[in-house]
């Protein structure tokens, strides 16, 4: 028990861990994000219905979609983005993890009968022979991959965005860093039974990196018949970090908002927007 209690406090190596795939496909826990992404008051999994709304709404305007318009979602979810997006016109690609979340996006789709396309799939080994006007990545997707990863994302929007495409996407900033606490904590049924159907007992340790402004939130789930880590990774950026790292892509920078709304950029806030084009 001792070296299984030291490896639950056990401190890994940032990004060295990951656990995406398991947290979005596993039974009980996609059935729970599900529900939480279906919360048009909460902003748990994704944001508020009239959050989302008011998003579409600049997007459309700022980007000039239309009929002729294709849109890559990575991290589509349940198609809250895609399904507004494509009432509006646009040719829509959703990409995400979690069947449970595509299938009810393409229940969506086909009851309204709306042009969009949904793949079950990783977005890290997704490839696709399609072009795009307008690649989206958003509720801070793009903050859970290690350094690595984000330059493949980087590179793939690069290749799939048609000539003088663009990117929208939002990450934490420095403040988001600043504000999170190292600490542990542990409970029985830890966040009231998000992780399994039955009994367990939940660990949360939390590490803040300093050096690389990465937070990780690792949980441990001991169940009657297993041990489980879930590693939640956290990148906090600046603008000019981001920046740099658009820029090893072939993406340039082309605009700073708070959110993906587009409200003014405030560099106090826990996180922002940017808009990055092909050249």
């Amino acid at each position: 028990m001792f070296d299984e209690l030291a490896a639950i406090f056990e401190r890994p190596e940032p990004f060295g861990c990951h656990t995406a795939r398991e947290l979005w496909t596993d039974g009980h826990t996609s059935a729970r994000m599900l529900s939480f992404h279906l919360d048009e008051a909460g902003d748990l999994a994704s944001r508020n219905a009239r959050f989302i709304d008011r998003s579409v709404e600049w997007i459309a305007s700022r980007f000039g979609l239309g009929a002729d318009s294709r849109v890559a979602d990575f991290g589509c979810g349940p198609g809250l983005y895609a399904t507004r997006l494509a009432r509006l016109g646009a040719k829509v690609t959703g990409i995400d993890f979690s069947p449970r979340s595509v299938g009810y996006a393409r229940e969506v789709a086909a009851r309204e009968r709306l042009d969009i396309r949904y793949v079950a799939a990783d977005y890290l080994d997704w490839e696709t022979a399609d072009r795009f006007d307008l690649v989206l990545m958003i509720m801070c997707d793009f903050c859970a991959l290690g350094p690595a990863q984000r330059n493949m994302m980087l590179r793939r929007f690069h290749r799939i965005l048609k000539p003088g495409g663009s990117v929208l996407l939002d990450v934490y900033a420095l403040a988001a860093f600043d504000r999170r606490v190292e600490g542990a904590s542990c409970g029985m049924d830890l966040l009231d039974g998000f992780w399994a159907p039955g009994r367990y007992f939940g660990f949360l340790n939390t590490f803040k990196y300093a050096r690389e402004k990465v937070v990780l939130d690792k949980y441990t789930i001991v169940e009657p018949g297993r041990i489980r880590t879930v590693y939640n990774w956290f990148q906090c950026f600046d603008p000019g970090t981001l920046e740099g790292e658009l820029a090893g892509a072939g993406l340039a920078l082309e605009g700073l908002h708070a959110d993906v709304a587009g409200s003014s950029y405030d560099e106090n806030a826990e996180e922002f927007a940017v808009i990055a084009r092909k050249g």
